[in-house]
């Protein structure tokens, strides 16, 4: 692989192979009642854990492939059948990413094999109700004190914390002259971190998102990344296309149960299938979804050939951004397909829509991805 251009590997098409007959045959079946109890799907944490992909995007030495386009593969083939049980993958690699761009090796030692078998749990948190998409406005603050700091502030929509065993913890600490963010490890049942009750989602309700009350919690000094949090961002944008990942798999979802719902409907004696409309529709769908995976293998392998940063963020951006636009536009016109049966809630389609909306708002809204975009192409920061 050279300059992010991508061609499947052997053993990357055995992981897509492995995770779509698994989807299929192990993880489809709990979708719909994953959506319907928005209760927190153990058991497929338990067959993630069980196939060893905790640290699939990883290097080798913790287990993993080193390989984001395969973690997108994996993404993908979970998500066309269950978007919670992808997303359970995605908020285990979270902080497994950000611990191993800003932790200390006492940290990774001591937390990273952890994650990577499955037996512990992270979260992370970084949203307020004021800041948003705005990570400069985070309030949360760190004071140092005897042995360590002490945090105060509140979080809100903190995907895992319930189940997490620790949050990260985003806060601002000033150091000599700088007032800077900076990530602290903070145990879930540390005195004075109350997490509050999980919000009722429109989609993605398996994973719980609840808002974090910090009321004057002691943190030791060895809970506090030392990367900072600009590496960790870095991190992140760096994981970017596996949302992009999120889109295609809901979008090629949708697209069958489209394709299995109008082969085995009739209306004005054809099969629904026969009319040229909804040939049509179904091949835009199609090619929309086939652009956007292009787009998302793209920026997977321009993070997996050491892309610079200033040349990763705006095709990352890209790739969340036209991906999870891809997903919602596939979606709605799937349900258009179904007709009266794609508002109810006997069919799953409407689980596919309500999905495909909280992708265009998390990790980033599309308009953010759209300033990053635009920022680079007029040479300015990708902050402003």
């Amino acid at each position: 692989m050279q300059d992010g251009q991508y061609a499947l590997n052997d053993d990357q098409r055995q992981i897509q192979d492995l995770i779509r007959r698994v989807a299929r045959e192990r993880v489809a079946p709990r979708a719909d009642g994953i959506d319907r109890s928005g209760e927190y799907p153990h058991d497929m944490f338990a067959l993630l854990k069980e196939l060893g992909l905790f640290t699939l995007p990883f290097p080798e030495q913790y287990g993993g492939t080193g390989s984001m386009l395969s973690a997108c593969l994996a993404i993908e083939e979970f998500g066309r059948v269950c978007y919670n049980t992808a997303y359970l993958l995605l908020v285990q690699w979270l902080p497994f990413g950000a611990i191993l761009a800003s932790g200390t090796e006492e940290q990774k030692a001591r937390l990273l094999p952890g994650l990577a078998a499955g037996d512990l749990r992270g979260a992370f948190s970084t949203t307020e109700a004021q800041s948003g998409s705005d990570v400069n406005g985070i309030k949360t603050r760190a004071e140092p004190c005897t042995g360590g700091f002490v945090l105060n502030g509140a979080k809100i929509w903190c995907t895992n914390a319930d189940i997490a065993d620790f949050i990260l913890v985003a806060a601002r600490l000033r150091i000599d002259d700088s007032d800077g963010i900076h990530l602290f490890i903070v145990d879930r049942h540390a005195k004075g971190l109350e997490v509050g009750r999980k919000e009722e989602k429109m989609g993605a309700r398996g994973v719980p998102s609840c808002p974090l009350f910090i009321d004057d919690v002691f943190v030791p000094e060895d809970s506090k990344l030392e990367g900072g949090f600009r590496s960790v961002m870095e991190a992140f944008n760096a994981s970017r296309p596996l949302i992009g990942a999120r889109g295609i798999g809901l979008a090629q979802g949708a697209i069958d149960h489209a394709i299995d719902f109008v082969k085995n409907r009739s209306a004005f004696g054809q099969q629904v299938s026969d009319f040229q409309g909804v040939r049509w529709m179904l091949a835009d769908m199609a090619m929309q979804t086939e652009a956007a995976r292009h787009l998302v293998y793209r920026a997977a392998s321009l993070v997996d050939s050491g892309a610079p940063a200033a040349e990763l963020a705006p095709i990352a951006a890209m790739a969340k951004c036209f991906a999870s636009d891809t997903a919602m536009k596939v979606a709605t016109d799937a349900v258009q397909l179904f007709g009266a049966a794609g508002i109810s809630a006997e069919y799953p389609i409407n689980r596919y829509f309500r999905d495909a909306k909280v992708l265009q708002i998390i990790e980033g809204t599309n308009q953010i991805q759209r300033n990053i975009i635009g920022n680079s192409l007029l040479g300015r920061p990708a902050r402003k």
